[in-house]
């Protein structure tokens, strides 16, 4: 028989779930609590981070009407109840994220690459526990150098105790603790956080790729505008002048 207060409970956090437009589920792995407060903090009053048993929250979710980001839910997990659009939120919790030393066991979220160029490490017996792990190293004046950038960890791929000592050796944080979007549920429809995760840099990069694809557009039809008159009339030079010589002069 289900305990009341499950009950009871499942019924508070399905009639929360109800007051917000956007409900999502983030992963509570690693989180320190000091961290998970912080963040709570910083995202304001529309948005609500809701901590509870994982059977409680899949209940919850289904009595709410969202069967399919209850499907969603796997490991430690909170969910996410917010007012403002997902974009938006992704970004602020991206936003929130800082970086930790590796910990043996730990899982690459990326490939953990290790730049080339000097160290303050002296040498000594550092320069086997790079080694240990493959890690291109060599002294120079003192100190130790690493010859070439090195992926010592891929994505994907445990962190073993001699990488994990590597890195730390190197004042590497490759790790990253915040809350994790896993997905979410706007309108009705589930996205995955990997399919909303946009940066300022991917922003940046695809706003100049459109810009540069604009003006090789506008170049091509030969439209004129402040920005292309200079390079159209420079082209329009080079045409004649290689017709000039093709055709020799009029006489």
């Amino acid at each position: 028989m289900v305990k009341e207060w499950k009950i009871k409970a499942v019924e508070e956090l399905s009639k929360l779930i109800a007051q917000y437009p956007v409900v999502g589920i983030v992963s509570l792995h690693k989180i320190p609590s000091a961290a998970l407060q912080k963040i709570r903090f910083e995202l304001g009053e529309d948005t609500r981070i809701k901590v509870s048993k994982k059977s409680i929250i899949i209940r919850a979710l289904e009595k709410a009407g969202k069967k399919a980001l209850a499907e969603c839910v796997e490991g430690q997990v909170a969910l996410i109840l917010s007012k403002m659009n997902p974009f938006k939120l992704l970004f602020l919790l991206q936003k929130r994220t800082t970086t930790a030393p590796a910990k043996p066991g730990d899982v690459a979220e990326e490939d953990i690459v290790v730049p080339a160029g000097p160290t303050d490490i002296p040498a000594g017996p550092a320069i086997s526990t790079l080694t240990k792990v493959k890690i291109p190293a060599k002294i120079e004046g003192g100190k130790v150098v690493i010859q070439k950038d090195f992926v010592v960890c891929k994505k994907g791929d445990v962190v073993t105790e001699d990488i994990a000592a590597a890195l730390n050796l190197l004042k590497i944080e490759p790790m990253k603790i915040g809350l994790k979007l896993l997905a979410i549920e706007e309108d009705g429809k589930v996205y995955s956080g990997e399919t909303l995760e946009i940066t300022e840099d991917k922003i940046l990069d695809d706003l100049n790729a459109a810009c540069a694809n604009a003006m090789k557009l506008a170049v091509g039809i030969c439209y004129p505008c402040e920005e292309t008159i200079e390079i159209l009339l420079q082209k329009a030079y080079i045409n004649a002048k290689a017709l000039k010589e093709e055709v020799g002069e009029v006489k």
